[in-house]
């Protein structure tokens, strides 16, 4: 049996348009897996009724979702981390519950693997997710949408990013990318 993902909420962001003044938010998914329900980015949003009314239309609340993972430590992608009292979050350092600790795994289930994707930033992680279309990569701001800009003003480092998208556009069938809706890579 597959993994199933799903976009809550559609991500957007106005950083690529100069002259605007930025708003952004993450497009924030929904993983499940066998006994795990993950929520990637919870993100920052104008009211976080909005993401606790998207759970509610998946028959979640949140005190269901039980694994919050974070791509990366933009505050734009983890601000409402706290919103889910019964949850790990899989962050790049490690595991966190409560005022405890542990080491990452990288292979959640046969269906999820967590990989390190720098460039961005270099606390940047990808969740692969074996799903009945394909592999959907959950990737945060390494690709921002399908379009990316090829420059990314906000990248630690350039080059490593470059490697990065490259590596993921070989591995994933689909990319859900920072803050804009899923897409099918070309091959």
């Amino acid at each position: 049996m597959a993994a199933e993902v799903k976009i809550l909420i559609e991500g957007y962001t106005s950083a690529d348009k100069p002259g605007e003044k930025e708003v952004t938010c993450p497009t924030i998914t929904l993983v499940r897996d066998k006994d795990l329900i993950i929520v990637v980015d919870p993100g920052i949003l104008e009211d976080q009724k909005i993401l606790i009314d998207a759970l509610k239309k998946e028959g979640i609340s949140l005190k269901d979702v039980n694994t919050v993972f974070i791509t990366h430590s933009h505050i734009d992608h983890y601000r409402n981390v706290g919103m889910f009292p019964n949850a790990k979050v899989i962050e790049y350092y490690g595991v966190w519950y409560k005022n405890e600790v542990e080491d990452r795994q990288n292979q959640l289930t046969e269906n999820i693997k967590i990989i390190e994707t720098p460039g961005h930033n270099y606390t940047s992680l990808t969740l692969l997710v074996k799903t009945d279309i394909g592999i959907i990569a959950i990737c945060g701001d390494v690709f921002w949408k399908e379009n990316y800009p090829e420059i990314d003003k906000y990248a630690d480092d350039p080059e490593k990013l470059k490697e990065t998208r490259k590596k993921l556009l070989e591995i994933a069938d689909y990319i859900i990318p920072g803050h804009a809706g899923m897409y099918k890579v070309k091959k």
